[in-house]
């Protein structure tokens, strides 16, 4: 099912959206759910990224361990360059 939803857009809007439509083989319509759906995608994945962002950091303050960013840093340039390291190891750093 799908609800129907009324947008009041400035006519320098609505024409800027006809003509990218067009140009994308777009109806106006299909053109803007794309674009709210890209827009909701994006905010979604930033959320989530926020929240991992805060369990990681509940999950430091409560244990104290961390890798070493240069550690970190050597390891993935290494990966890039086909160089085999071991895996940083977590350190106690409180």
């Amino acid at each position: 099912m799908m609800a129907t939803t009324s947008l009041k857009l400035p006519d320098s809007l609505k024409e800027r959206i006809a003509k990218l439509a067009e140009a994308a083989g777009k109806t106006p319509h299909a053109y803007m759910v794309d674009a709210i759906e890209q827009e909701a995608s994006r905010s979604e994945k930033y959320q989530a990224f926020l929240a991992e962002a805060e369990a990681s950091w509940q999950a430091y303050q409560a244990t104290g361990l961390a890798y070493d960013a240069d550690e970190v840093n050597a390891y993935f340039r290494a990966k890039l360059q086909g160089v085999e390291l071991p895996k940083p190891a977590l350190k106690k750093y409180k």
